[in-house]
């Protein structure tokens, strides 16, 4: 797959502080990208050199091929995390000032502003001011006028703040359709659950170095740890004395004769062999691979510990 922005060895300092440590990067056109960091790891600095806010000290930015450029800010939208409206203006007027700064004739930003005013169905904010909206409702429309110049890049920092359920929805299914029409989206949150439903892909940066990128579904597998949660009915003492030394018991909760169980193989024990083994002291009920969330991968590459799901079946 091609890449739309390439981050090659960028290396930035403020004073002794160093923000970021020859990060590289590959984003891929028509893609979900991840950025992912603990407060302070550098995530911020980075989109700053992207958005042209800021230049690195060292290393180059690519867009499209070219050598990052200001020609190029019109192709790209940003959607920061602080407000950056107005307070005493009115929605509208806002809105057609910042749609026109993107390059937009006055009728064309008219005509836009309206679809998408009636399409989250706030027409009645036209005339509101600013401070009068909510956080979320803020935020609504800051997203509006980002991807109304229909950029090539879209970067959104933390987009789901201050929403509520409804409303996050409704921002996610839009980040979905704008990915199907062709658009690239970097997504910094840390929001692990948003990363495992909307990524293609990520990159984790911790004070100030890239420690993991890939796939989110390459990066799941890569921190399997060969543990399984089963759920079976029958004799538990035969079901535990088929095991032998293939598999680890680590935990275990039993309500009459089904019995629920996380179990962990060990050495060349396969699933399949384990249920050959003890399918004659059980009936399995249910059967599969626990494989560590964004969350705990987030977690254990972050603090340099093996991946450990945080999820429990067994509650009291």
């Amino acid at each position: 797959m091609d890449s739309i922005l390439e981050v090659k060895h960028i290396n930035k300092q403020y004073g002794n502080y160093q923000a970021l440590k020859d990060v590289s990067l590959q984003i891929p056109e028509k893609a979900i990208f991840g950025l992912l960091g603990p407060n302070g790891a550098g995530k911020t600095s980075l989109i700053r050199i992207i958005n042209q806010i800021t230049g690195p000290d060292s290393g180059e930015v690519f867009f499209c091929g070219e050598k990052l450029a200001p020609k190029h800010v019109d192709l790209i939208g940003y959607l920061p995390e602080e407000r950056g409206l107005y307070k005493k203006m009115s929605v509208g007027e806002q809105v057609m000032y910042l749609a026109q700064l993107k390059g937009l004739k006055k009728n064309i930003a008219k005509e836009k502003l309206i679809y998408w005013f009636k399409k989250f169905e706030i027409e009645s904010w036209w005339d509101k001011k600013v401070e009068e909206l909510s956080k979320g409702m803020q935020q609504k429309v800051q997203f509006i006028v980002t991807i109304l110049h229909e950029p090539k890049l879209l970067i959104l920092d933390e987009p789901f703040s201050g929403f509520d359920p409804i409303n996050a929805q409704l921002i996610k299914n839009e980040i979905l359709e704008l990915r199907e029409k062709g658009s690239t989206i970097i997504f910094s949150t840390h929001n692990m659950g948003s990363v495992e439903e909307l990524c293609d892909n990520i990159a984790l940066i911790n004070k100030a170095e890239k420690i993991l990128d890939g796939t989110v579904s390459d990066i799941r597998k890569a921190h399997r740890s060969n543990t399984f949660h089963i759920i079976f009915k029958g004799n538990l003492l035969g079901f535990i004395n088929a095991l032998w030394a293939g598999a680890e018991i680590l935990e275990k909760k039993s309500v009459g004769d089904v019995h629920t169980l996380t179990i962990k193989l060990l050495r060349q024990t396969t699933p399949n062999a384990l249920l050959e083994a003890v399918l004659q002291n059980a009936e399995i009920i249910s059967f599969h691979e626990i494989v560590p969330s964004m969350n705990d991968i987030f977690i254990s590459v972050v603090e340099n510990k093996p991946a450990v799901n945080t999820q429990s079946y067994f509650t009291e």
